[in-house]
């Protein structure tokens, strides 16, 4: 009998893997397309890492903390939050997975908006978890009731919400989760550019998880770093479905340091925020249509005198950019962001010349 290939679980078989964004090679591009911070890390970061590998990087031959307690210190320093409820992962990708293995599977659906952060479908299927989607309502906005009696064991809130941008008022997700009978997980990946975050229902309330990333509003996409915070007993939850040692010795006193730079946090995320008004202004002005964001990008619809918005004028825009060096991206399945370019907040010069290529597209 010859060896032939497995098969793996069927569930897996037939899922699809997550599509980042473009990651392109060579240099010269401007590269709008994947949300990360246009300006580097916080010097302290730099020199807790340069620390780390003194006396030629001896320390990298010994296994981290295994519970990454310089990056949970941290949090619960910049939150006010207790450490010993708070769970750190490699990105905050990494705690979602964490959250959908332990109170999600087989007849256990995760829910989320739609349109969302289309990764949680991918955690969900390897864990032959269903999914349930809830639509975003026409102003923006989510129905509470529609939310709670979705079903699902959790429920992931993207706030702000990635792509559109907008943010839901902490009111409103107060009372999606006094209504909501699951796990309610808020995540906080751009919380560093809106006006305020959820933290204080993680405090407060039993079934409320939020999750933050290092990679938007700390600049550190590239060592993978976030965390969760967490209501009394889900943490303990979360370490028995985690890996041990998963995030690396740099990851973690990198991201120590960046919490603990308030100051450096305060000027980057408002150099953000001034940029992103400007970029809104200036699009607006091109006739381009934009909605309000709380993030670090904008989702806009490109229109002209010769091309009204559109799902083509959308896909034409995008060529007429990329064909230029400059990334943005697209969702164009479905309706809220099919004829939008989602555009991330860059550097000024960076904004200089994506704006002087979309006045070019419009006038063209």
């Amino acid at each position: 009998m010859s060896a032939s290939l497995p098969s793996p679980n069927p569930h897996v078989a037939a899922m699809s893997a997550y599509t980042p964004g473009e990651q392109p090679q060579g240099g010269g591009w401007v590269k709008l397309n994947t949300n990360e911070n246009p300006y580097p890390p916080s010097l302290r970061a730099l020199e807790a890492i340069r620390v780390a590998l003194l006396n030629d990087g001896a320390a990298l031959r010994l296994y981290p903390s295994p519970d990454s307690a310089p990056l949970r210190e941290a949090a619960a320093r910049f939150h006010d939050f207790k450490a010993e409820r708070i769970v750190a992962g490699n990105g905050s990708d990494d705690i979602l997975n964490l959250l959908i293995r332990a109170y999600a599977g087989p007849g256990r659906p995760i829910g989320m908006l739609d349109p969302s952060y289309s990764l949680y479908p991918v955690l969900a299927a390897a864990q032959g978890a269903p999914v349930v989607k809830v639509p975003v309502t026409a102003d923006l906005s989510f129905d509470v009731a529609a939310v709670a009696g979705c079903g699902a064991a959790v429920f992931f809130l993207t706030n702000p919400n990635a792509p559109l941008g907008v943010a839901f008022p902490v009111a409103q997700v107060e009372a999606l989760a006094r209504a909501f009978a699951g796990l309610l997980v808020v995540d906080e990946a751009y919380a560093a550019f809106a006006e305020g975050d959820c933290v204080e229902l993680a405090k407060r309330l039993p079934n409320v998880v939020v999750t933050r990333t290092l990679s938007k509003g700390h600049a550190l996409a590239g060592l993978r770093a976030g965390y969760a915070l967490c209501p009394p007993g889900v943490a303990e939850v979360l370490h028995r479905v985690r890996d041990s040692y998963n995030v690396d010795r740099l990851a973690q006193v990198a991201a120590a340091a960046a919490l603990d730079d308030a100051e450096w946090l305060r000027v980057t995320s408002g150099q953000v925020r001034a940029t992103r008004d400007r970029l809104t202004r200036e699009l607006v002005g091109l006739g381009w249509s934009v909605i309000p964001s709380a993030g670090n990008f904008l989702l806009a619809a490109p229109a002209s005198p010769r091309r009204p918005a559109s799902v083509a004028a959308a896909e034409h825009a995008f060529e007429f950019l990329r064909a230029r060096k400059i990334l943005v991206r697209r969702f164009p399945h479905h309706p809220l962001t099919e004829k939008s370019l989602r555009i991330s907040v860059g550097t000024e010069a960076e904004t200089e010349v994506f704006l002087a290529a979309a006045k070019a597209w419009t006038e063209g």
